[in-house]
Parts: structure tokens; C-alpha cells; sequence
């Protein structure tokens, strides 16, 4: 049988570094064909080389069995081939059956376009509302309308590049779901990940990158996740160590009664919200995305004003105060979204550093210093290993996960009283993931308070001390780490034993 995709001796460099060299690789019709590797190992370059972004420097892609010569995206689409990026690609300011639209052929004609999506999101048991603006949907649904926007094309190849990244473990089993249906109708999913357990439990095959080059080929389903991880890094991974917590005697943030909706009506309504934060401990927060993550976020960076209640940094009100004005007071926050929130794209990693340290010595009777802006800048890149030419470096030229590594040293450097971080390793591999948590860990034993937005379970029990679950806008009682399990905050995440919950005022 012809195989749906060959690659053969593929190689791409850029000035100081080879993101491919000599790869091959081969992917069936119906295929789900894992893509594995480190941060920097070139797994993006290649997926952007066989989607027609990247002209590779040598070697043969042949598609269906014929040779696919210099191609372009819009080719690529012709063919069915579609990718979605890691960091999406929609507009926020309009609505989601537009987003569709400017991805499909043909007159416009909306009110069938938003029945069309409605009846292909149902088909795949996607939450998908045509008629919401993007700007108001979590990272979780708008990462669901990036993979409609593929579906409703037909593809023969789909390329998917963290696909679950943001995802709550529900969402993540629904998607596979939909993906075991696609690839028995003769799909093939080229699927790039680093969560381990989820290639072994969907893929057929897997490819495993290091340095740009292929180091080896298993069947994910016959391998344990201990075992695909060493493959990726070439050794064992560390064990966190986590000394014992000793909370400070008053609490460095607090919040009171928080209710009401920051981000208007489209956003989730938050619910007599109150919580104490005490430096010396990691407290997460957990709970299925679109449930008021974002909203309690947003109160708590300054992007979005407290409609009621109180955030207080130590004994000082700063629900009306700006983002600017809560950093001097001593906080820091690494936002979920990455490209345009925790980095500005087109500017250098330098610039980027100013961008939260100006509080801090980088900023000075209103002129940049520039010199130790580079100096700090090449101090995160060392210490968090961050794969970058330097510190010139454009924020969008680094991976995903080396983005991730670059914004959290950066916001540490400022030592903080309290960071708030959503999504600290949405999109790492194994080995950053472990260093990011354990640098969490390490922060809060030293005197700050930690609090964390994520999906992931594992890891708010790995490094939390105590963990909240968010539903429906209600914050659960505090479960402590021993006690926390897969199973308790799974039933607290779809809304058990969150107890009766008072109607607010609007």
C-alpha cells in the first residue's frame, strides 16, 4: 500500500543552528503517527516543511505517492492537508462562523455557514458556537474551533501540534475521540506532543527527534512513558524535591468575596470568590477550561477591574489598580497565552525582558538600560537553558516551549512577592516541564506564594501543597496534597461537593 506521506532525507539549517538533518519517516492512510522529541528538536520545522510554510535545503516529500515539490499552505490545503499550530492563528474581534469563513472556498453565505458549523461540531461532540466572538472563548475552545476549521475542509492529512496543550482530561478524551474517527475514515494525523500517556493511549507509531535528527522509531503502545521520555532526552528525568512548606504568618495575596463578570457578559460569571495566599506554599487552581479561569486570572494580572469584592497584595486593595501598579506592589504573572500576552512576537528577547522588568532597575528617569536589560535577558536564557541565538533574538523565532521556559525565568528574575502563572508547561517536554515545576517549587521555598492555573492533574499534584478546584465560577474548599486525587478533583472539576451557591446581584 502507498503510503500517505514519505519523507526522505529532509534537512533544513538557519544560520547557527540545523532544525533538520537527514530525516525520513513514513506515514500510512489512517495513521496516527506521533512526532516526539525535546523543545528545539525540530519537530515544528518539519511539520512547517510539510505543510509548504519551510522549503527545506535537501531531500524528497512525497505525498500519496507522488513527489511534492516546492509547495505553498494554500497547495497544501488543495491537497487536504491541514495544520494546527501550536499558537493559533484566528481573529479575535469577530465571530467564530467568520473565523471559518476566511478558511473556506465560495460565496459567503453566513446562516448556512453557522448551521454547518453547528451540524459538524455535533458530528464530532465539539463545543462550538458560531455565533460567540473569539476574544471571549478560552484557550480550550478556541484550540476545538482550530480543529473544526480543519474538519470542515475534509482532510487526508491532518497535522496537529499540541493539540491538547489546554485542554481539560474530558476535552482531551472527546478529541480522541474524534480523532480515532477521522483516522478510520481514512485520515492520516501526524500528532506532536509531550504528554506522554496521551501518544501511547492514541497513536499507532511514533518518531522520535533529537538535536534534528530522527533517533528512533517505536510503537508508542508497546512502550511505558518512562521510556519514550528517555528516548526524547537521551536520560532519566529528575525527581522533583519538595521540602517541606512553611507558610508565612499572614497571607501575601487575599481575595474577598470576588463576583460578577470581568470579562462581560460573554465571559463566565465569577462567584463569591475568597482565598488566602500565604507565602512559603504552591496552591493550584484547577478545573475544566471556560469555567472562570480566565475571568479569575484576569482580576487577579489587572487586565480586567474587579467588579466586586476585594484583591488584596499583603494589606493593600488592588482590585481597581492597573497591571503596572500590582508589579510594583510585587507581583507577576505568566499569562496561558504565550505569543502576544507573555511575549510581544516581533520583539527581541531583550526587549521582552524590559517589556515586565521595568520596575525593577531597567527602567530609570524614563531611559532604558539597555545593557542590563541583555545582561538579564542572557542570565534567563543560561539558567533555564532556553534555546535561543542570544538575546536579540525574536520572541516568535523560539519554540513554543523555550518561549515558555524564556517568560517564566524572566518573570522569576524579578523575584516576586507572589507569582501567578496559568498553564506553566502547556506545550514543554518532559525535561523543561520537570525544571519549570521544580523552579516553582523552589520559588515558593524561599518565601513567595505560588498560586497555578492548570488542566493538568498530575502536575497540581506533583507541586501543589493544596489545590481549588473552579466550576462554574465557584471556587471548591482547599483539598490538600495528600489527599488530592485524580478522581476527587475530577468530581469537583464537573461540580460536586462545591455545596449551594447564592445567586449574585448583577
Amino acid at each position: 500500500m502507498t503510503a500517505r506521506l514519505q519523507l526522505a532525507g529532509v534537512s533544513k539549517a538557519y544560520p547557527g543552528v540545523v532544525a533538520n538533518d537527514d530525516i525520513s519517516l513514513s506515514v500510512a492512510g489512517g495513521e496516527i503517527h506521533a512526532i516526539l522529541g525535546e523543545n528545539g528538536a525540530g519537530k515544528s520545522t518539519l511539520m512547517k516543511i510539510i505543510y509548504g510554510v519551510t522549503t527545506p535545503d535537501a531531500g524528497e516529500i512525497r505525498y500519496d505517492g507522488k513527489l511534492l515539490e516546492a509547495h505553498s499552505p494554500g497547495q497544501s490545503r488543495a491537497l487536504g492537508i491541514e495544520m494546527v499550530y501550536q499558537h493559533f492563528s484566528l481573529f479575535e474581534t469577530v465571530s467564530v462562523a467568520e473565523n471559518v469563513a476566511l478558511c473556506l472556498e465560495g460565496r459567503l453565505d453566513l446562516p448556512a455557514l453557522r448551521l454547518r458549523i453547528r451540524e459538524t461540531a455535533a458530528r464530532y461532540g465539539l463545543a462550538v458556537d458560531p455565533d460567540r466572538i473569539v476574544m471571549d472563548l478560552s484557550m480550550g475552545e478556541r484550540q476545538q474551533l482550530e480543529i473544526l476549521r480543519c474538519l470542515m475542509r475534509d482532510p487526508r492529512l491532518l497535522i496537529l501540534d499540541e493539540p491538547t496543550s489546554v485542554l481539560s482530561p474530558q476535552a482531551v478524551e472527546q478529541l480522541f475521540t474524534v480523532l480515532r474517527r477521522i483516522a478510520a475514515e481514512g485520515c492520516s494525523i501526524i500528532y506532536i506532543s509531550h504528554k506522554l500517556d496521551e501518544v501511547r493511549a492514541l497513536c499507532h507509531a511514533a518518531t522520535v527527534l533529537r538535536g534534528g535528527r530522527v533517533t528512533g522509531e517505536v510503537d508508542p503502545r508497546q512502550a511505558t512513558s518512562h521510556e519514550l521520555a528517555v528516548m526524547m532526552v537521551g536520560s532519566d528525568l529528575p525527581i522533583p524535591e519538595r521540602p517541606a512548606s512553611t507558610p508565612s504568618a499572614t497571607p501575601r495575596l487575599s481575595l474577598r468575596g470576588l463576583s460578577g463578570r470581568p470579562l462581560g457578559l460573554a465571559g463566565r460569571r465569577l462567584q463569591d470568590i475568597s482565598l488566602d495566599l500565604f507565602g512559603g506554599e504552591v496552591v493550584g487552581i484547577a478545573g475544566i477550561s471556560g469555567n472562570g479561569q480566565s475571568e479569575l486570572a484576569a482580576c487577579l494580572s489587572g487586565e480586567a477591574l474587579c467588579p466586586a469584592g476585594q484583591v488584596l497584595l499583603g494589606e493593600t486593595p488592588v482590585g481597581q489598580m492597573r497591571p503596572d501598579a500590582r508589579r510594583r506592589a510585587g507581583l507577576a504573572y505568566v499569562p496561558e497565552e504565550r505569543l502576544g500576552r507573555g511575549a510581544v512576537p516581533g520583539q527581541s528577547l531583550t526587549a521582552n525582558t524590559v517589556l515586565t522588568g521595568y520596575a525593577s532597575g531597567l527602567v530609570r528617569h524614563g531611559m532604558v538600560r539597555f545593557a542590563e536589560a541583555r545582561r538579564r535577558a542572557s542570565a534567563v536564557i543560561e539558567r533555564f537553558s532556553v534555546k535561543a541565538d542570544g538575546p536579540g533574538a525574536l520572541a516568535s523565532s523560539l519554540s513554543g516551549g523555550n518561549l515558555q521556559k524564556f517568560i517564566l525565568g524572566r518573570e522569576l528574575a524579578l523575584a516576586p512577592d507572589v507569582l501567578v502563572v496559568a498553564q506553566p508547561t502547556w506545550g514543554v517536554d518532559v525535561g523543561a516541564a520537570a525544571f519549570i515545576r521544580q523552579r516553582l517549587i523552589d520559588l515558593s521555598r524561599d518565601g513567595a506564594a505560588v498560586l497555578v492555573f492548570s488542566e493538568e492533574l498530575d502536575e497540581l499534584i506533583e507541586i501543589c501543597d493544596r489545590i481549588h478546584v473552579l466550576s462554574e465560577g465557584q471556587l471548591s474548599e482547599a483539598v490538600p496534597r495528600e489527599e488530592a486525587t485524580k478522581d476527587r478533583l475530577g468530581a469537583l472539576m464537573t461540580g460536586g461537593e462545591l455545596g449551594p451557591v447564592a445567586e449574585p446581584a448583577e
